[in-house]
Parts: structure tokens; sequence; C-alpha cells
């Protein structure tokens, strides 16, 4: 892949999705968002927004995500939002919306990078949209993480291996190489 046709998406790194579980990986993609950027490759952002009467509510009663503070990115990440080449807000948990479809459509791009939070729900339902849309979706896999866990990580990872394809699950490194063979700190 020529990182000329592909933009690293950044799935809903927010502060009402940080806890235990999620909290190490901001690091990893704060990292990846650098580099992506600064080899000039575009970064696209989303944003999730629970509005009220959402599904997740009258669902599931799940009624976090509605407060200013909740929906704000991690401290690591505003300084590329400012920059990004879009953020795409969002009240569903694929990045698919129609204004990102029509983005991606008319941008040429042909891949789609993800990372972010969840994993199993918001990473994991985009490359599934991605990839019925036609696009190639690669999961960034140390650069996800899930609010329930890593069992829920793990799980999902295993999900899209099989939906998707197990070669469009990739390290940060194999990101990090198509952008001219930059390496992981560790």
């Amino acid at each position: 892949m020529a990182f000329g046709t592909a933009a690293l998406i950044v799935i809903d790194v927010q502060q009402g999705f940080i806890n235990r579980h999620t909290e190490a990986v901001v690091p990893a993609i704060a990292d990846l968002v650098a580099r992506w950027s600064d080899a000039g490759a575009p970064v696209l952002f989303s944003r999730f927004v629970n509005a009220p009467g959402s599904p997740y509510e009258r669902i599931t009663g799940w009624s976090k995500l509605r407060t200013a503070e909740e929906q704000a990115f991690v401290q690591e990440l505003r300084s590329f939002t400012s920059k990004a080449g879009a953020t795409i807000d969002k009240g569903q948990s694929s990045v698919f919306t129609a204004e990102a479809a029509r983005l991606f459509s008319q941008s040429g791009w042909t891949d789609l990078v993800l990372c972010g939070i969840d994993t199993d729900s918001c990473v994991y339902d985009s490359a599934i949209s991605a990839y019925h849309s036609g696009y190639r979706p690669w999961v960034v896999t140390d650069a996800c993480a899930s609010t329930g866990g890593p069992q829920y990580h793990d799980a999902a990872l295993l999900m899209a291996a099989r939906n998707v394809g197990s070669r469009q699950l990739i390290t940060r490194q194999q990101a990090l190489e198509w952008l001219g063979g930059q390496e992981v700190d560790t």
C-alpha cells in the first residue's frame, strides 16, 4: 500500500472513553498520529456524540458521552485535531456517516488505517463498513483498546481477522513502514 492512497482515521479517542483499560493506548495513538502527520499523510478524527433518545440510551440504557467534557478529545491529541483533514461527528458506532462516505470517496483513498477506542464497537464496525463500501480497512492492533477490557479487544480482533481478513490487522510498526521506514519507539 502506498500511503498516498491511505488515510489514518482516529476513532473516538475522547475523555469519556478513557478508563483503566484504555488509558495506556493513548501514547501509542498520539505517536502514530504525530508520525503520520509529519509524513504529510491525511489524518481524520471521529467524535462520538450520544444524543438524548439515541438507541444507546433507549435500548441499552447507556447515557454517557453527553457532556462537552466527555466528548472532548484527549489532551494528547488536541493539537492534532485542529490540523486534521476532518473531524467526523457521529451518533453511531461506525465512522461511515453520509458525510464521511462522501469525503472518503472524493479524496480518492483506497485504504483506511483505523485506530482508537473501542476496538469491539466503533473500530470494528468502521472496519466492517469500510470493507462493505469497497475500501481496504487496516486495523492497527496496538493502537486500539476497549473500555470493556482486553478480552473485548481480543474478541474484536478475532472477529475482524475472520470478517475482513487477518492480513488487515497490522501493528504500528507496519503502519509506519508505509511512511518511509519509521520505527516505533519502545
